[in-house]
């Protein structure tokens, strides 16, 4: 299991990188229905930011809907300096948002971090503390997602904690794209 020892280490590691931008560390908890407005635009300007989507693109609807997230799967978030500064969502085969998950499966969605903190170790520790929810859940063999072609930094961090891309599982979406599907079997 990935201990919370773990993430709280990594906690103090990224607040220890970001020394000058703050000096909290991250905290990771389940969001509030007032943190909706701060999620909807964090997951926006990461996506938009990264260069991955347009603001005007039909996608960022359903990325600024975080009551329809929350109402359907686990909203997360971290918290650091004070600010809601990541968020994802957690859901389960057969749920309204799973599109990859089968059988022993958790997936998480629409991972996602403010701007103004990427590079402080915060996309790692929400990934960490996803993995440790799994490792909880009875019956959780792995956890999967998948992700946009172009967010190769996200990719990366998902290899660096033991993602494996199966293409093979490649979520496609008609007249859209292949979306690389990436799987992590837990311990």
């Amino acid at each position: 299991m990935t201990g919370e020892a773990d993430v709280a280490v990594d906690a103090r590691e990224a607040a220890t990188r970001g020394r000058g931008r703050g000096t909290a560390a991250p905290r990771v908890r389940d969001a509030a229905p007032a943190d909706h407005p701060a999620i909807a635009e964090l997951t926006m300007a990461a996506y938009a930011a990264g260069g991955h989507m347009r603001r005007e693109d039909p996608y960022m609807r359903q990325l600024a809907d975080v009551a329809h997230r929350a109402e359907h799967g686990e909203v997360v978030v971290v918290e650091l300096d004070g600010d809601v500064a990541a968020s994802a969502v957690i859901t389960w085969p057969g749920e309204v948002l799973s599109e990859l998950a089968r059988e022993g499966e958790m997936e998480f969605r629409m991972l996602a971090v403010d701007p103004r903190h990427q590079g402080r170790g915060v996309a790692r520790t929400l990934v960490r503390h996803l993995m440790a929810r799994a490792d909880q859940a009875p019956g959780t063999e792995a956890v999967v997602l998948c992700s946009l072609r172009s967010m190769t930094a996200a990719h990366a961090l998902y290899r660096s904690e033991g993602f494996v891309a199966d293409p093979s599982r490649d979520l496609v979406v008609e007249g859209v794209g292949r979306f690389p599907f990436f799987r992590r079997r837990l311990a």
